[in-house]
């Protein structure tokens, strides 16, 4: 018969077990338990910069993503860190569990690239606008470090700032990338592409790299069909040969503080350097930021004897060689406008 002290103590020391056990399994279900996702699928979470980690956990909470919010917490406490998550956007897999879910934030490595477009002949605060809505950047500092001249300097561009080298192009930039970087990458981006063949090429007409991008933004603001780059650019250098003023339209959007818009009269006699129908010769810089076909265009223009150029309203233009021809095609294009209704530039 065994003694009561000694069952006392077996029941004891039972409990203990029964209790570290319960220890043990609490612990492994706070790290490793998984967090099951209302209907499954994944979730997405920002973390942006400057965040408290509690604002990071209210959001996974609020989110559905954790179980607990104590649980995650008591996590994050005993694994450390907490302080050092990363800024990112993660996508998050249903049962991920409280531990790899931390370690993940901590150590960034979920953290997920988003895929950017920049279209072709956007300006510095139309690219602005689209890496904030993207990548939750401040649009202000993009716009005033891209027209900082000595930003521009130290990345290898000789302008008073960065329009025209900004490269249209898909990018992939981790949430709230910063500003200084991005550029970086599309001033990059441009530079290998401005190779040292196009550099030679622009000595064909006389040009620096900066006069050839801003003739190819030229190019890109009158372009609408690819095939009719080449074409719109061997009319401008037909002007320029011939001494005639550019007269074009995206050289006075770019100053116009309400465009862009249908041009006036008297936006066609304003007095700025930027009026190619007052003043000859290539506005001082780039009016947009073109892509490579209307850089290319700018470089390897289309030879044709073609001086005049209108819209035929159906994305495309008439070319012609004389001003009484033009003149024709300015009225047809009118009188199909006054039809439809429609506003637009008309004159090259």
């Amino acid at each position: 018969m065994i003694p009561r002290s000694e069952k006392t103590v077996r029941r004891a020391l039972a409990a203990l077990a029964l209790g570290l056990l319960a220890c043990v399994a609490s612990v492994v279900w706070a790290l490793f338990g998984p967090n099951t996702f209302a209907g499954g699928g994944e979730r997405v979470l920002y973390v942006s910069r400057g965040r408290s980690f509690a604002a990071v956990v209210d959001s996974l909470d609020a989110k559905g993503i954790i179980r607990s919010r104590l649980l995650f917490m008591a996590v994050a406490h005993a694994l450390g860190g907490a302080d050092k998550v990363q800024v990112g956007k993660y996508v998050l897999q249903s049962g991920v569990s409280n531990m790899d879910l931390f370690v993940m934030l901590r150590s960034g490595k979920g953290n997920q690239l988003i895929r950017v477009t920049v279209p072709e002949g956007s300006r510095i605060r139309g690219q602005a606008r689209i890496f904030s809505r993207s990548l939750g950047i401040d649009s202000s500092k993009y716009a005033q470090l891209a027209f900082d001249p000595g930003l521009a300097r130290s990345l290898g561009i000789e302008a008073e700032g960065l329009e025209g080298y900004l490269l249209p192009d898909t990018y992939e930039f981790s949430w709230e990338q910063e500003e200084r970087d991005i550029l970086r990458r599309q001033v990059d981006s441009f530079l290998r592409f401005f190779n040292d063949t196009l550099r030679m090429k622009c000595r064909d007409f006389g040009w620096n790299v900066h006069q050839a991008v801003t003739f190819a933004s030229i190019v890109e603001g009158e372009a609408v069909l690819d095939e009719e780059r080449p074409v719109i650019s061997g009319v401008y250098h037909n002007r320029i040969m011939k001494g005639m003023r550019l007269e074009a339209d995206p050289t006075i959007q770019y100053v116009l503080e309400d465009g862009p818009r249908r041009l006036t009269y008297a936006d066609l006699k304003s007095d700025t350097p930027y009026n190619t129908y007052r003043y000859r010769g290539l506005p001082p810089g780039p009016v947009n930021n073109p892509g490579r076909a209307s850089i290319m265009a700018a470089l390897y223009p289309r030879g044709n004897g073609y001086l005049f150029f209108v819209a035929n309203g159906r994305g495309g233009h008439w070319f012609t060689r004389t001003y009484d021809e033009h003149l024709h095609y300015v009225r047809i294009y009118r009188h199909e406008r006054r039809v439809r209704g429609g506003t637009g530039s008309t004159l090259r």
